[in-house]
C-alpha cells in the first residue's frame, strides 16, 4: 500500500507552490506528521508533514521546482521491506491524482556552479539555507567548521555567519576541525575578499520576487506621505524594567516594548478609524476590527503575521499572540489565513539600528507604522512653573506612512498625537 504525496493548497487563492528543500531522503523512514519538506508559497513559508508513515519510496519533484496545488510529489510505501520493490509501479501515477508535466512544474533552483565543492553533511545542510550552502561551494568552505556558531534560529548558520568566516579565514578553508589550527590570524580589517560574496547572479526566492512584486505595486497604488513623531519612552522603559521578570514567569512571555507599542496604536486607530480603512473600488471600507500585521524578518525575506480581532485582546492577549506569531513565523509553521488579512501593521525598522525608516504600505491597508531605535538623550523638561532643565530621557522615534488618497495629513497628525499620549502617558495595567 502506498500513499501519495501532494503539494498542499496553502489557503483559496495560492494555486502553486515551491519546493525549497526535502528534509528526507528516498528509503529513509518517515513518521506520519513529521516534517517532510519545505515550500514557498506567496503567503507564507511552510514544513510540510508526512501525511502517513512508511518509507519515503520515491521523490518525484525535486527541490527547486513549482508545481501547482494537489501535484504528487512523492510517494510514501508502508515498509522499508516493500521500498525496493515500487520501482516502476511507484512510478505509475494514479489515476486520482494530478502527475508533474511541463505545464506544472516550473524548476527555479539556481544552476549549480562548476568546479563546486562536495555537498555538505546531512547534519550541517538540515542548518543552512540554500543560498549559505552554496557560498561555501564556490569558496570551498567546509560549514561543518562553522557549525555550532551559527548566529540563526536554533544555531542556523547564516549568510553573515559565512561572510564573518571567509573575512577571518578566506576561501578554500576545508581541512578537517580535527587537523586545524588552533588559532589563525585574522584578516586585516580593511581587505575584504571579493569571494566574500556569491560569483554569480543569485535567483530570486519565492518570497523575494513577491515581496519585489507587491512593494513596487505599492508604491504605484498609493501616494505615499510620511510624518515621524518623537515619543518620550522613559515612562514605559521604566515600567518595563522594573516588571519584566515577574511578568514573564507569570505569564510565560518576555515583556518587550511591542506590546505596549501594538496597545497603543489600537487606542488611537479606535479613535481614528480612517487609519485603519482601506480604499476599495474608489469607496473607503472602514474594518471592524483591528487586524493587526506585525512584520517580521526572516533570513530568507520578511513576512507579516496578523493578530486578528486585537482589539478585543488586552495587553497580555498581545504580548502572548505577537510572541507566538513571531516565533512561528522563523520556525515555517504559520498558516496562510496567519499572514493575510491585516488591517494596519507595525514594522520594527529600528531593531537593525536606525533613528526610523520610512515603510511602504501593506496593501490595501492604508497606513503602516514604523517603530524607530530606542535611545537616550538629552532633552528639554519644562516644570510646572515654566522653568527648562535638560534630563536625559529614553526616546523613540515612530514614523507613520499612509496614503494621501484615503488619509489627509490632519487625520495621521491627530492618529500620532493620541498613539503618543498613550505612549507618554502610560497607566494602563500590564497584568
Amino acid at each position: 500500500m502506498t500513499t501519495d504525496v501532494v503539494m498542499p493548497q496553502m489557503g483559496e487563492s495560492i494555486f502553486e507552490g515551491t519546493i525549497t528543500k526535502w528534509l528526507k531522503k528516498a528509503g529513509e523512514r518517515v513518521e506520519k506528521d513529521e516534517p517532510l519538506f519545505e515550500i514557498s508559497t506567496d503567503k507564507v513559508d511552510a514544513e510540510i508533514p508526512s501525511p502517513a508513515a512508511g518509507v519515503l519510496a520515491e521523490i518525484r519533484i525535486q527541490a527547486g521546482a513549482t508545481v501547482e496545488v494537489n501535484t504528487v510529489v512523492a510517494v510514501i510505501g508502508a515498509t522499508s521491506a516493500g521500498a525496493g520493490a515500487f520501482g516502476a509501479s511507484a512510478a505509475t501515477p494514479q489515476a486520482s491524482s494530478p502527475t508533474p508535466s511541463a505545464s506544472t512544474i516550473r524548476s527555479t533552483a539556481p544552476v549549480q556552479p562548476k568546479g563546486s565543492a562536495a555537498p555538505q553533511s546531512p547534519q550541517v545542510a538540515q542548518r543552512t539555507s540554500p543560498l549559505v550552502r552554496r557560498m561555501a561551494q564556490e569558496n570551498n568552505v567546509d560549514l561543518s567548521r562553522i557549525a555550532g556558531t551559527g548566529s540563526g534560529l536554533e544555531g542556523r548558520i547564516t549568510k553573515e555567519d559565512v561572510l564573518r568566516y571567509l573575512i577571518q579565514h578566506g576561501a578554500g578553508s576545508r581541512e578537517p576541525a580535527a587537523f586545524a589550527p588552533k588559532e589563525r590570524p585574522a584578516a586585516a580589517p580593511a581587505a575584504i575578499a571579493p569571494a566574500a560574496v556569491p560569483k554569480e547572479p543569485q535567483p530570486l526566492t519565492k518570497m523575494r520576487a513577491i515581496i519585489a512584486q507587491r512593494m513596487v505595486e505599492s508604491m504605484q497604488t498609493s501616494p505615499h506621505v510620511h510624518i515621524v513623531y518623537k515619543v518620550d519612552m522613559t515612562r514605559i522603559s521604566r515600567l518595563r524594567e522594573r516588571e519584566k521578570d515577574g511578568f514573564e514567569k507569570k505569564h510565560g512571555v518576555k515583556l518587550t516594548y511591542m506590546p505596549f507599542i501594538a496597545t497603543a496604536a489600537i487606542e488611537a486607530l479606535g479613535k481614528y478609524p480612517i487609519v485603519n480603512a482601506s480604499l476599495v473600488n474608489g469607496a473607503i471600507q472602514y474594518h471592524q476590527n483591528i487586524d493587526l500585521g506585525i512584520a517580521v524578518a526572516l533570513e530568507w525575506g520578511l513576512i507579516v503575521p496578523v493578530v486578528k480581532q486585537a482589539e478585543g485582546r488586552g495587553f497580555t492577549g498581545l504580548a502572548r499572540a505577537i510572541a507566538d506569531l513571531a516565533t512561528r513565523a522563523r520556525a515555517k509553521k504559520l498558516l496562510p489565513e496567519e499572514a493575510s488579512g491585516s488591517t494596519f501593521t507595525l514594522t520594527n525598522s529600528g531593531i537593525f539600528g536606525e533613528e526610523f525608516g520610512t515603510p511602504i504600505i501593506n496593501q490595501p491597508e492604508s497606513a503602516i507604522l514604523a517603530i524607530g531605535g530606542l535611545r537616550k538623550e538629552p532633552v528639554v523638561m519644562t516644570d510646572t512653573e515654566g522653568n527648562d532643565t535638560i534630563a536625559i530621557r529614553s526616546v523613540q522615534y515612530f514614523c507613520l506612512g499612509f496614503d494621501h488618497r484615503t488619509i489627509d495629513g490632519a487625520d495621521a497628525g491627530k492618529f500620532m498625537g493620541e498613539f503618543k499620549r498613550a505612549l507618554e502617558g502610560w497607566e494602563r495595567e500590564i497584568g
